[in-house]
């Protein structure tokens, strides 16, 4: 198959990002000068419980990705596949950060090739100095009053420790 220069590429990263982790800001940074567009994409999941809703999720990535001017929010529920159709997505980007990571990713990006064969997913690496975090471990810290600094951008640290507080 012939390359297609001409096409404008759009990426979709999608997660909960409860909270976005400076791990997400590293990949988010990386792929902005990859891809002629990123959609950072939060996924509504109506089955978990959250610690910011999703509108404080969107804000928090707003504010933090401002100076990426090919980077935008979006908020999504359903099947991601459909959603990245209908972003005109040609890419989903997801983070690794572990041998249990890849088993995962690699049966949902598999299974998403199944659904979509025209859509590739991109496994990222993040920085080494976050390969370890998640945004479960920076909760669970913060819950604790031990959330070490540099974890998370200033404002989504001050965020954690009003909402947890």
């Amino acid at each position: 198959m012939a390359p297609e220069n001409s096409k404008s590429v759009t990426a979709i990263y999608p997660g909960s990002f409860d909270p976005v982790t400076n791990g997400h800001l590293d990949l988010i940074a990386r792929a902005a000068v990859i891809f002629d567009r990123l959609v950072v994409a939060v996924a509504r999941n109506y089955d978990k419980s959250p610690l910011f809703p999703v509108q404080e999720r969107v804000e928090m990535l707003e504010a933090v990705t401002f100076d990426w001017k090919n980077v935008e929010v979006d908020v999504f529920e359903g099947l991601l596949m459909d959603y990245a159709r209908a972003r005109g997505a040609r890419v989903i980007l997801r983070g690794i950060r572990a041998v249990s990571d890849y088993e995962y990713e690699l049966q949902m990006a598999m299974m998403n090739r199944k659904i979509e064969p025209q859509i590739e997913t991109v496994f990222m690496l993040p920085g080494e100095a976050y390969s370890y975090l998640s945004s479960r471990l920076v909760k669970e810290l913060a819950q604790f009053g031990a959330l070490p600094k540099g974890l998370v951008p200033a404002i989504v640290e001050e965020r954690l420790r009003t909402k947890v507080g």
